[in-house]
């Protein structure tokens, strides 16, 4: 008996609420529970049209650091951050925390500041009103809660990272604060310890405005800091906005809104004029122009038919056309640049290891620095000399916070692969920018990379021992099993002339050769020259010489063996792409060498080479032959970048020093790749190079601003003007310029958003 699925009752006297779609039924035993059940239907839909949460956190300076737990980093200390779609809603929780925690530290700092400006300008007269002894315990009073409430969060991270021994900002900032607050402590519960050199009228400077101040320009520079990074993940915020919230299903010929989490492979959408596409799939029933510059930049819209392919979260501009689901949620491109993108924002450019290397000595170097700072200024200072060696000890630990120098790099690498990939650059990884600014070759495919990948027949040569039929249905047979652009041109060409295309047995395939099938019980053999002349097939030299004439006019020839006789050749054209010429001359103007390898004949790879100016040629390439040009290019100390989009060019991908696969390829090319052009458009590749130029120029200049910084701030911290200028640097002061610093970094990273190339 059917059971409620909500309320576990008997459906049994009212089957008239069935519900019905097209996978299964369901029946409910009262209108209540139906509408329970498909608001929980809808729910969970949302549920699954939404990025999966991340299972483990990670820091933003470290990426190599992962935990499943919510925590500190145990290098850095800071807050680790989660991966996916958790990210926005902890962030706003820890801006809320500094929020709070700073404006209500301003509260109770406010009577330590006004009683401080009450000793150092007389002419206000506080002494008067409170005596300093009573003013002394209120300072203590209300400083307290602001060094160890508002800012406890940074002593509790120092205290981690002395445990660990990993020493970090926050110890720094830790031991300065809680210097200047344990000295004016002591002073004030002890005051006969001190001596009387440091007594002026009987007071004991304190500097309970020192540690509050300190404190809270420290949690401000973090507040600013948390805000300026909730930024960086602009991109990814940007890409979720993209996908489509619902779909319209069509089941038996009746259409019905559903949530985008409840469409499944093989469903069969409708996409009317100013909708989203829903998921990946191939339009099955109509045209329509395709606006797809959330995935590739580009605005020029795209004319999409029937059998082409369409990205969901693309936007349909004009006519309605039917579709059928191929890809969903995880699987889909949207939900694949969101992952690609987060992956990369993690990762690790080299240069990194530079600041990581400092870092683990700049710390214990400061601290040395700082009890050198106090024993000097004991020795040899002005009276009174314990004041001025806490004062500025205090100052070298605080404004010597090594924050911008960790910074500095993966805010960079953040932003920047973001803005890349809402250009249609798909960066894996932060080593690919870096090595990117050294690329001195271009290596290319021709089919895809330079032409359109969507070839087309333009005439075929037939033995006069075959018919026309025989000739192109031993061909499209064969040739329907393979995905290659060219194979698709056949198999349309055989279709365009009504043969009806039969079933090819023991099919194999040659990488970069060609293919081999039984149909029909003919052995069939179909690919380039040289697979036929291995297998010892003769071609005379009439095909040879109309085949040489297609051949100077850029056409590729495919040739077609049947039972080991010569059958003729496909004459097939393949469009070079209009924005080939203008990336060529791009690349050009860089100072890059551009080289062509192809698995094409000679004489169309020389006519093509000459049209486009490419200043070398490599043709009848097998894939082990392009794996070994990038070889020898890297013996040769030069730094190759491959481009191409077939399984024939995995191998060299893999090898150079950037591989870029043109989005329109092979999984297996893209997979293969450190860089994925979603439009799969050589002009991509002069923007890549041109945007990991400027990637790491923001890099280098982050670097400079964080070393120059420390350079400077430390020596005048420590006093080093003062015997020729009076200078002295107030710890308060110091801690406004290593939070400003920090966020400075954030801040230049940030431009990065708007940059132009």
């Amino acid at each position: 008996m059917p059971i409620d699925p909500v309320c576990k009752m008997s459906v049994e006297k009212n089957k008239d609420l069935m519900l019905k779609d097209n996978r299964q039924e369901y029946f409910f035993c009262s209108r209540h529970c139906r509408e329970k059940f498909l608001k929980q239907i809808q729910n969970e839909g949302e549920k699954l049209a939404a990025p999966k949460e991340s299972t483990f956190f990670t820091c933003p300076m470290h990426p190599e650091i992962r935990q499943k737990n919510f925590g500190d980093c145990p290098k850095c200390g800071m807050a680790l951050e989660p991966v996916g779609a958790a990210k926005d809603t902890l962030e706003e929780v820890s801006i809320r925390s500094y929020f709070i925690k700073f404006w209500l530290g301003i509260i109770f700092a406010a009577p330590v500041i006004i009683l401080n400006a009450g000793e150092i300008f007389p002419f206000l007269k506080i002494s008067a009103i409170l005596s300093y002894k009573i003013s002394s315990w209120v300072q203590l009073v209300f400083a307290t809660p602001v060094v160890f409430w508002s800012g406890g969060f940074f002593h509790i991270k120092a205290l981690k990272s002395l445990i660990s021994r990993s020493l970090n900002m926050f110890t720094l900032i830790s031991l300065g604060v809680i210097s200047a607050y344990g000295y004016s402590l002591f002073a004030v519960i002890l005051p006969k310890i001190f001596p009387s050199s440091l007594k002026a009228a009987g007071r004991i400077n304190l500097y309970f405005e020192a540690a509050a101040m300190i404190t809270l320009l420290v949690l401000l520079g973090q507040l600013l800091e948390a805000k300026a990074r909730n930024k960086t993940g602009h991109a990814i915020k940007a890409l979720l906005g993209f996908a489509a919230k619902n779909a319209h299903l069509v089941t038996n010929g009746r259409e019905e809104e559903v949530k985008i989490g409840a469409v499944k492979k093989g469903d069969l959408l409708r996409v009317k004029p100013g909708e989203k596409v829903p998921v990946d799939g191939i339009i099955i029933e109509g045209q329509s122009a395709i606006d797809e510059s959330m995935l590739s930049g580009e605005p020029v819209p795209l004319q999409k038919g029937t059998g082409d392919k369409v990205a969901g979260a693309t936007i349909n501009q004009t006519g309605t056309f039917l579709m059928r689901a191929e890809k969903v949620g995880a699987e889909t491109l949207l939900s694949q640049i969101i992952q690609m993108v987060e992956t990369a924002q993690r990762s690790r450019a080299p240069i990194q290891k530079l600041a990581d290397k400092v870092s683990s000595y700049f710390v214990p170097t400061v601290i040395f620095t700082a009890v050198i700072t106090f024993f000097a200024w004991l020795v040899f200072g002005s009276k009174p000399s314990l004041s001025y060696a806490v004062v500025n000890a205090i100052s070298v630990l605080i404004i010597a916070c090594p924050c911008a120098l960790g910074l500095a790099t993966p805010m960079s690498v953040m932003v920047g692969v973001g803005r890349a990939a809402l250009s249609g650059i798909l960066i894996k990884n932060a080593e690919a920018i870096e090595k990117a600014d050294k690329i001195t070759h271009v290596l290319v495919d021709k089919t895809g990379t330079l032409t359109l990948g969507k070839p087309r027949v333009i005439t075929i040569t037939v033995n006069k021992n075959f018919s026309e039929q025989i000739f192109l249905e031993s061909a499209a047979a064969i040739e329907l099993l393979s995905e290659h652009p060219l194979a698709i041109a056949i198999v349309d060409y055989a279709k365009e002339r009504k043969f009806e295309i039969p079933n090819a047995e023991e099919f194999e395939t040659i990488t970069g050769m060609g293919a081999k099938a039984i149909v029909k019980g003919k052995n069939i053999l179909l690919g380039k020259e040289d697979f036929l002349n291995g297998a010892k097939i003769i071609i005379d030299g009439e095909l040879k010489n109309k085949a040489a004439q297609f051949q100077a006019n850029t056409e590729t020839i495919v040739w077609l063996a049947i039972d080991m006789e010569i059958a003729g050749f496909f004459a097939i054209s393949d469009p070079i792409k209009e924005t080939t010429p203008l990336a060529l001359k791009k690349l050009h103007a860089m100072g890059l060498r551009v080289v062509m390898v192809t698995g094409d004949n000679q004489l169309t790879a020389l006519a093509i080479a000459r049209g486009l100016g490419i200043d070398e040629v490599h043709a009848a390439l097998k894939p082990q032959d392009k794996l070994a040009i990038v070889k020898e290019l890297k013996q040769k100390g030069k730094h190759p970048l491959m481009a191409g989009d077939g399984i024939n060019d995995a191998p060299a991908l893999s090898e150079s020093d950037i591989g870029v696969a043109m989005g329109t390829g092979t999984d297996i090319a893209i997979e293969s790749s450190d860089i994925a052009l979603v439009k799969g458009d050589l002009n991509g590749i002069a923007k890549t190079l041109i945007f990991s130029r400027i990637i790491m120029k923001n890099i280098r200049q982050n670097l400079f601003f964080a070393f120059v910084y420390n350079s400077l701030g430390i020596p005048v911290a420590a006093g080093i003007l003062y015997p020729l200028f009076g200078i002295l640097l107030s710890p308060v002061i110091a801690a406004a310029a290593m939070s400003f610093s920090s966020l400075s970094v954030v801040t230049n990273s940030l431009r990065l958003r708007y940059s132009k190339f």
